[in-house]
């Protein structure tokens, strides 16, 4: 893998990754975007973009002018706002058809977002130049895709894996049971770096999920023992007590991830919520013990 300078999001800046891989990041950098949403053009000859990101006409023009009339594909990760709406954009410059798995969120979405064509797990995009091969990765939305650039062995994570920072999961569309399956999916493959929607390329990619993989479970932990041992049964006062090293600002971003792993806990019969409380159905250690 050709090593560049991974420090560059400067939009309209592409940053070559790999011979068959580069990057362009957009101009929505936010608290919840990090330096922006990632672009990536795959192939040279024959193009892919996945993500073209925000409707920023600017960001889409230099990717068409990337593409020097070669894009044939658009590939979306998910219908999320910062993720799909540039697709249209794009589209009509290129005239590439949109590619998407075959779901429509019913949370924060893209809400005019279509594709023609579904692309399903397991499917794959060839050229002579490279080989694509998407993965159904359900968890912060149901509709997420990743895609394997096999001859590379980078996997592009969409918001699967983000770059320093927690992906958010928020139900209805987010799932965290979902979400780690897909991860220890993930971490079966032979992986020599991630490419993620949000940031810089990362290698070490098992060690990358298994520190993600880690961090849910002891999140996990901590709304339990939230519930069982503390008596917390608000989310919002769950989060306060959980979330100490998280700004307040974005307490309702966790307030998401705790509903989620509760609901997890629910399906695994562990909590249950009656009338807007939640309790644990579990006894406490010591009352095990006894």
């Amino acid at each position: 893998m050709q090593q560049q300078p991974d420090n560059e999001f400067t939009p309209g800046q592409p940053v070559t990754l790999s011979p068959r891989l580069r990057r362009m990041t957009g101009n929505n950098p936010g608290i919840m975007t990090g330096p922006g949403t990632n672009t990536y053009l795959v192939g040279h000859e024959r193009i892919a973009v996945i993500d073209p990101g925000i409707e920023d006409e600017q960001h889409i023009q230099r990717i068409a002018e990337l593409g020097q009339g070669r894009i044939e594909w658009i590939l979306v990760t998910h219908a999320h706002p910062d993720h799909s709406p540039g697709s249209r954009v794009l589209q009509r410059l290129t005239h590439a058809p949109i590619l998407a798995f075959p779901h429509t969120l019913t949370g924060i979405r893209d809400r005019d977002f279509r594709a023609d064509k579904p692309l399903h797990d397991g499917d794959l995009l060839r050229t002579d130049e490279f080989t694509l091969r998407a993965l159904h990765t359900p968890g912060h939305a149901a509709d997420h895709l990743a895609f394997v650039l096999e001859e590379d062995a980078i996997l592009l994570a969409g918001d699967q894996v983000m770059d320093g920072a927690t992906v958010v999961i928020a139900p209805p569309d987010g799932d965290m049971a979902a979400y780690i399956n897909s991860l220890r999916r993930l971490r079966e493959l032979d992986l020599r770096a991630i490419a993620p929607a949000h940031g810089r390329l990362l290698e070490s990619p098992q060690s990358v999920l298994d520190e993600i993989i880690n961090h849910r479970l002891a999140r996990e932990a901590m709304v339990l023992a939230a519930v069982r041992d503390t008596g917390l049964g608000q989310i919002a006062d769950m989060v306060k007590h959980i979330y100490t090293d998280v700004p307040e600002v974005l307490h309702p971003v966790a307030e998401g991830s705790v509903h989620a792993h509760l609901l997890k806990l629910e399906a695994e019969g562990r909590v249950r919520c009656e009338n807007g409380h939640w309790q644990a159905t579990d006894p406490t250690p010591g009352e095990q013990s006894a």
